[in-house]
């Protein structure tokens, strides 16, 4: 496999996992996942309802802008922020499993929820990085590609 195919299944496995990340907040709301959240089960249920899903919207149009910048550093930390969140995430889950507002079950959100774990771990083997090593911007983008020890031409 050469370096631009495994760069690119890298990438199709990192927004499998986000893609997986998202599905999992839609199924979320089925089983009312604001009930077992700290500070938000403390409010009524209609409200707790509309503060999740609303909280939502900031979240993921930060997680596209930042996984969309010019700036490779922030656009690779951001896949590893996530890739480590879906890692985190299934344990948290673990962790409230037994709570008594916990309502997932079933294949779909198990799935979902430790599917999502094993790409985000599957993605993180799958890089090679040092970040330094990562170009400051995108090719097409406003400054191109920078060059090791290059200066401007």
């Amino acid at each position: 496999m050469t370096d631009t195919s495994a760069s690119r299944a890298a990438e199709a496995v990192f927004f499998t996992g986000f893609a997986v990340l998202i599905c999992h907040e839609l199924d979320a709301v089925l089983h009312h996942e604001w009930r077992v959240l700290p500070l938000v089960r403390m409010l009524p249920d209609a409200a707790g309802y509309v503060v999740f899903v609303l909280a939502h919207v900031p979240l993921f149009v930060a997680l596209m802008l930042m996984l969309t910048s010019a700036s490779a550093r922030l656009r690779l930390g951001t896949r590893l922020g996530i890739d480590a969140f879906l890692l985190l995430h299934a344990v948290l889950h673990v962790l409230f499993r037994n709570h008594v507002h916990y309502d997932f079950a079933g294949w779909l959100s198990n799935g979902l929820i430790f599917g999502g774990a094993v790409v985000g771990a599957l993605h993180l083997v799958l890089l090679r990085w040092p970040i330094a090593a990562v170009p400051e911007s995108r090719p097409g983008r406003a400054g191109g590609r920078s060059r090791a020890g290059g200066g401007a031409s």
